[in-house]
């Protein structure tokens, strides 16, 4: 305990770091293992240690000494011992419970507190998973139980520490260029090299499934590869969109002396199977109605792939959950910008991809040049005084849509564009009416899910080479897209208060600037209704995250 030291431990879990301290890179980098980072403003970061951080922390082989010790090295006041205790009992039921393999094709889930491992096998969620007991501390798992029972086990507290190990998959050479196409040497970044070798493992800390959590535009597609080149096997990519498989596809020639013929496209609109083959969510998910089966869930088992990339793993639709539950054996990576998730499955991520073995901060990035320095701005603006008399009587769904679509956004996107003329402009909503109308008010190209990949790919190919100054998205806009010029965009509408949104939207203006120009984020939100509510919501978590965050009115 040392009055001086920059942490405060909370007895409801929450540690405050001060920011202006001398310690705070070596108290954050201390705590970041073990507890969950929840905002991070200018003066004081906030973090949460949960169960899932804990459990990610014992997943890399630390131990509840470990956490308390590093809280009482930094903290200015005694440690709350209910934190101590609580630490002390998540931690300990991780490893309480080991999957294993029994040698003959076959697991076995042990431990050596028999006691528990009774009990919780006679839980009316695990008894159909478990076979027989071969002594007190041991009893038998079918093989395609192993991701269906570690997810019941972690919903009843017990999260099974998977020892299994994985299939090599079939050996494919992927051997980095030293030269990428453009003629400019290849690097891998220092971060990005740490997270594929956080994934690997060692014989210390086995690796081979778990999720890498870096900003858009920090170059998760990369690390993808340089995983790719390390592990040298056949790769399932699975990405959100065509878009996406083709960006893969350009990085991947880019940055790998793999041919255009090595490398296949399973969507909509190809389905070819190749050594490194690049696979759609929507293809994966589609099935002629509810009652039928997934046509093309057999993509999992078709190779013998030796490593499966998840794109934007916190989109992974729930049915993607359910398939791999049943590929357990297969080296699994999860790419991320944000382990939030909407619909609260962060715990299948964490058992059926794998636990977190990397994460930086957006700022940290930020302030080393690998990410571009970003300004959030909120424009305020008032509805019509037509619109607002009308308002009231509306029903709050009509109410929401009202005040996104109001027609004075149009006026404040046109004043925009005339202020960053010349600069490189995204127009992002949600409303494929509203976008429609600001594409022809505006004279400006618009993409939505409705617009074909041909037309998608050579639209974004004009952005990318300056032949387009302006392009408007609609939700399409939140998944990966390559477009390292984007410098400014403009948020008109949205999907409520969701900040795995904004952080998804915020990210397309992030990639670093050749000049080193600062982004600009701008959102249009209409004042005393229910969409400045969310954009509330949205401003918080913006700032948590660090950034800046002016507000304006449109009249100013």
């Amino acid at each position: 305990m040392n009055p001086l030291n920059p942490l405060i431990v909370q007895s409801n879990n929450t540690i405050l770091l001060e920011v202006n301290s001398p310690l705070f890179a070596e108290a954050r980098n201390a705590v970041s293992q073990f507890a969950h980072l929840d905002k991070s403003p200018e003066h004081i970061h906030t973090y949460s240690i949960t169960q899932l951080s804990l459990w990610n922390a014992a997943s890399l082989g630390m131990a509840a000494d470990d956490v308390e010790e590093r809280l009482a090295k930094y903290s200015k006041y005694p440690l709350p011992r209910n934190v101590v205790d609580d630490i002390r009992e998540l931690m300990g039921r991780f490893g309480k419970l080991v999957l294993e393999s029994a040698g003959d094709g076959g697991l076995v889930l042990r431990s050596e507190d028999s006691d528990t491992l009774r009990q919780l096998c006679r839980h009316p969620q695990v008894a159909p998973l478990v076979g027989q007991f071969a002594d007190k501390n041991s009893v038998s798992v079918p093989p395609h139980y192993r991701g269906l029972i570690k997810q019941v086990l972690i919903d009843l507290g017990y999260p099974a520490h998977d020892l299994a190990g994985y299939v090599d998959g079939d050996p494919y050479e992927v051997g980095l260029r030293g030269r990428m196409l453009g003629g400019s040497e290849l690097t891998i970044r220092d971060y990005q090299r740490q997270a594929a070798e956080s994934f690997i493992g060692n014989a210390a800390s086995p690796g081979g499934s778990g999720v890498v959590v870096l900003p858009c535009g920090a170059g998760k597609t990369v690390v993808g590869i340089y995983a790719m080149s390390l592990l040298k096997r056949r790769t399932l990519i699975l990405v959100t969109n065509v878009t996406a498989a083709h960006q893969w596809k350009r990085e991947i020639l880019d940055k790998t002396d793999l041919r255009s013929e090595d490398i296949g496209e399973y969507s909509g609109d190809v389905k070819e199977i190749k050594p490194i083959t690049l696979a759609t969510y929507q293809i994966l998910t589609y099935r002629k109605s509810k009652k039928d089966d997934f046509l093309h869930y057999g993509i999992f088992n078709t190779e013998n792939w030796g490593l499966i990339i998840y794109d934007e793993v916190h989109l992974l639709p729930a049915p993607v959950f359910k398939f791999t539950a049943n590929i357990q054996a297969r080296r699994r990576l999860g790419l991320t910008a944000t382990l939030i998730r909407e619909d609260g499955l962060e715990n299948d991520v964490f058992t059926l991809i794998g636990p977190k073995k990397f994460d930086v901060p957006w700022k940290d990035l930020e302030r080393q040049g690998w990410i571009a320095t970003a300004k959030c701005v909120e424009i305020r603006i008032d509805l019509p005084q037509a619109e607002k008399l009308e308002y009231l009587s509306l029903t709050p769904r009509q109410q929401i849509r009202s005040a996104y679509e109001n027609p004075d956004k149009l006026r404040v996107a046109k004043e925009l564009l005339e202020t960053h003329r010349g600069d490189n402009i995204l127009i992002i909503g949600q409303y494929i009416t509203q976008l429609e109308t600001f594409a022809k008010e505006l004279d400006v190209p618009i993409i939505m899910g409705t617009t074909n990949n041909k037309r998608r790919d050579e639209l974004y190919k004009k952005f990318r080479d300056g032949e387009i100054k302006v392009l408007i998205l609609s939700k399409v806009g939140n998944f990966a897209i390559d477009l390292p010029d984007a410098n400014v965009a403009i948020q008109i509408s949205g999907s409520y208060g969701s900040r795995q949104e904004e952080a998804q939207r915020l990210g397309r203006i992030l990639r670093p600037k050749k000049h080193g120009e600062q982004a600009v984020f701008y959102s249009i939100v209409t004042r005393e209704s229910k969409e400045l509510d969310f954009a509330m919501n949205r401003q918080l978590f913006l700032t948590e995250q660090g950034y800046s965050y002016d507000i304006r009115y449109s009249d100013d």
